[in-house]
């Protein structure tokens, strides 16, 4: 049988409040029979639902978390590279099989986004997630003799995920961590606890099925700030793997530790007069309205030459946009700003509709972002508003448009895009901003191998440069020479 959102938040929550409960009485849970997913239905009843959260590497507070997932780190260095790859076939299938549940419960949940969107974020990450054929050896030979380079586990890796991709990043994150050998701890945002428990007990049902260890991912029934700050300190953890807003991010860089950091950005989209607008324009809506606009790398704000301004507007409303005259708009900042002028929270990632609802306008359902003219300074272009709402910049030129891209995206390095036919603009901007992600007559999320070659990430490390993370990044590298021998030629 189906069942209903309702019944899935309910259940979800049942079983949260008794792992927190009950979590206090051992320091691990018993490990689950292994099994194939092949016969699993995607639709499960209520009760294989109920199951199916079970307790698997949630715990009541983050140091028992951490012991166990030390435990499992231990174990898992006797677990041979050919069965982490079925482990990771294994986490691929499951989370496959669940997608559905992934996507409404992350909706239902955290009030952010679209459910059919979080459904492509979701399987982007499980099937573009790198594993460990990231983690080729490297072997060097001459007169001197033999040396090989190999990737080896730091250990135990903390991990702080978002409210935003909550699911994505936890699938992500752990394909990468336990390709490299690693186990996970995962303090997710607290308003995505109950998907974060849900995706965490799907990963660990995987592992086990495969001969794996229990509780080789971790995680908190009740995620808070301080557990956050305590994961950071924690002794056992190795490597801290920190992906949401400045503070958090800044609080991890004084840890002491090692840190992989992913922070904001605010992608900016040039289009000049050369491009093809109606192109443009469809790839702009859909990629700056996927998930209502909370997906980092999407597009933030549009900068366009006064030569293409009346062509790509018009392009934009025929491709879903609808636009807000001057008195709608300043009726919209009453609502979506706060009185300093920054997001109001309780609007990011909703639907374009519920927004401009409040404003007394009726968008049809097909409508999906909103877009308003304003000038350089605006709110909406200087903040990154995580709401489908972009802010339409039209500027006198290309070289224009690349200083204010440059501007505008406030040095986070993170993403940004350009329409145009004109090769030396093309260069000129990709130099300019230097970025981790820079894409070229495409959107955005092509940059994350949606519509685009590559792999996937959804930790996106501008701050620390590492880039799109992989598993080669939650590796150390360790080197072995033999002096004189094992040279064939």
């Amino acid at each position: 049988m189906n069942v209903s959102d309702d019944q899935i938040k309910q259940i979800v929550d049942r079983v949260v409040e008794n792992l927190a409960a009950n979590a206090a009485a051992a320091e691990s849970r018993p490990a689950a029979q292994g099994g194939s997913f092949a016969n699993e239905s995607r639709h499960e009843t209520e009760s294989a639902l109920a199951a199916a959260c079970g307790e698997r590497g949630c715990f009541s507070d983050i140091d028992s978390a951490c012991r166990a997932a030390k435990k499992a780190f231990l174990d898992y260095r006797d677990v041979p590279v050919r069965q982490r790859k079925k482990i990771i076939a294994a986490i691929r299938e499951i989370c496959l099989d669940h997608l559905p549940e992934l996507a409404r419960l992350a909706v239902a949940e955290t009030g952010l986004g679209r459910y059919e969107d979080k459904l492509k974020k979701n399987r982007l990450a499980i099937e573009k997630t790198p594993g460990v054929e990231d983690l080729e050896p490297e072997a060097f030979t001459g007169d001197d003799g033999l040396t090989l380079q190999e990737r080896a586990p730091f250990g135990v890796i903390g991990s702080i995920t978002p409210c935003t991709n909550p699911s994505e990043t936890i699938i992500c994150n752990g394909i990468g961590m336990v390709a490299g050998g690693n186990s996970v701890v995962f303090n997710p945002h607290p308003s995505a606890r109950k998907i974060s428990v849900y995706a965490v007990d799907l990963l660990n049902q995987a592992v086990i099925s495969e001969g794996g260890p229990p509780d080789l991912f971790t995680t908190v029934a009740n995620p808070t700030i301080e557990s956050a700050q305590y994961l950071m300190k924690h002794p056992d953890i190795r490597l801290l793997v920190v992906t949401g807003g400045p503070a958090v991010v800044s609080t991890a860089m004084k840890s002491g530790k090692r840190v992989i950091a992913a922070g904001p950005g605010n992608p900016p989209v040039v289009v000049d007069e050369s491009a093809d607008l109606e192109k443009a324009a469809r790839e702009i809506v859909a990629s700056a309205s996927c998930d209502n606009n909370i997906i980092c790398v999407v597009e933030k704000e549009i900068i366009v030459t006064a030569g293409a301004a009346v062509g790509l507007k018009k392009a934009l409303l025929q491709a879903g946009a609808v636009e807000l005259g001057g008195h709608q708009a300043r009726m919209l900042e009453k609502v979506v700003l706060t009185g300093e002028g920054l997001p109001n929270k309780a609007w990011v990632g909703k639907d374009i509709q519920s927004i401009l609802r409040q404003i007394g306008m009726d968008v049809p359902a097909d409508k999906r972002l909103a877009i308003v003219e304003t000038g350089a300074d605006h709110p909406f272009a200087r903040e990154e508003m995580l709401m489908p709402v972009l802010p339409f910049i039209c500027v006198r030129d290309i070289a224009a448009a690349i200083e204010l891209a440059y501007r505008l995206e406030n040095g986070c390095f993170h993403t940004a895009v350009i329409h145009s036919r004109n090769i030396d603009s093309m260069h000129r901007m990709a130099k300019k901003m230097n970025t981790t992600i820079f894409v070229k007559n495409g959107m955005a999320l092509a940059g994350l191998g949606f519509g685009g070659e590559g792999f996937t990430s959804f930790t996106i490390a501008s701050p620390t440069g590492e880039g799109l993370t992989t598993a080669r990044h939650f590796t150390r590298m360790r080197r072995c020479t033999l002096s004189g021998y094992f040279r064939i030629v």
